[in-house]
């Protein structure tokens, strides 16, 4: 039985990893989050060790590892900003780490974790689940058994709508989230570029605190994609059925069906590094570094490739004048 610890264990995605765990036969020895909201491990781990202080947290794991008790693996659900340092944590305990999307915020954080992994013996494993997403390995192998110079329209919408909260919280703030590109986009441009080949073009064309757009090359793709938190650009026919989500990938003007399956995806990726195989850190880097030059670029406007949502009414971050 492999056994783990998870720092992050009160966010949204924390429940995810206990599950995966849970799901192929681990054990959650100990926990850390600086927020005590974490009822949800009864559900799974009830007698794992929790802790609000992470000097705590260290002193507990290493007390287990003096006793040939050693965790297997460091899960790492912390915010964004964090990452790397957790990382870090987990390699020089001589765990291997499991961390949530995206690995790190910069692409130059990647190589210094290279090197670490190096130094320690230990691996760095990404989840990029929509790797393992049944319509997404079906468009992948659409795409290789296409005529070579063939080049897909394809057209990615996404909107996930957030309300004051998500202004307040770390998420809201670029410098510890990436923005919105980074924090809920990255692993859709990580499943773009795992489909598509190399990127030939990245135009940005807006890129707010709620919503970003633009235009992508691909070796065997043009892309248009959307994001946004913004309860306004949702389509009129979503608001009308209570919804606050809505999702549409198009390829040459064919809907992909996507709305299913995803809730299994994480524990295909344990199982998938179980197995011997997952994603280490190398396989993120291309994804890291599309998000990080989106961040960095400045906005053309609305012309050209634009999506049609980003017409919609831009709203004024709420705590900034």
């Amino acid at each position: 039985m492999k056994k783990y610890a998870l720092i992050g264990a009160a966010g949204y995605i924390a429940p995810r990893h206990m599950k995966a765990i849970k799901d192929t036969g681990g054990q959650l020895i100990a926990a850390y989050d600086p927020n005590d909201s974490v009822g949800i491990i009864d559900s799974y781990f009830p007698d794992a060790a929790f802790f609000t202080e992470f000097e705590r947290f260290d002193r507990h794991l290493e007390k287990l590892k003096r006793r040939k008790e050693k965790v297997d693996y460091v899960v790492v659900c912390s915010p964004n900003y964090l990452h790397d340092a957790h990382i870090r944590f987990g390699l020089r305990y001589g765990a291997d780490v499991i961390c949530e999307k995206p690995v790190v915020l910069n692409p130059w954080n990647i190589d210094a974790l290279q090197e670490m992994e190096q130094e320690t013996g230990q691996r760095i494993y990404n989840i990029l689940q929509l790797r393992l997403h049944d319509s997404i390995i079906d468009l992948r192998n659409l795409v290789s058994n296409a005529p070579k110079d063939k080049i897909f329209e394809f057209d990615l919408t996404y909107q996930t709508s957030r309300g004051l909260w998500y202004y307040t919280s770390w998420k809201g703030d670029e410098s510890k989230s990436g923005g919105i590109a980074t924090n809920i986009g990255v692993h859709f441009f990580d499943m773009l570029g795992w489909v598509f080949g190399e990127v030939r073009n990245n135009l940005v064309h807006i890129h707010t605190h709620d919503r970003a757009a633009g235009y992508l090359e691909f070796d065997h793709a043009r892309v248009k994609w959307f994001l946004s938190i913004n309860y306004d650009t949702l389509p009129e026919a979503v608001k009308a059925n209570g919804q606050r989500t809505y999702r549409s990938v198009t390829i040459d003007g064919r809907e992909i069906e996507f709305s299913q399956g995803f809730t299994e995806l994480h524990t295909k990726s344990y199982q998938d590094i179980l197995n011997g195989g997952g994603y280490g850190i190398e396989e993120s880097r291309k994804a890291i570094e599309l998000v990080h030059e989106i961040r960095q670029s400045d906005p053309i406007g609305l012309k050209g490739h634009y999506h049609p949502f980003c017409e919609k009414k831009l709203i004024k971050h709420p705590f900034k004048r």
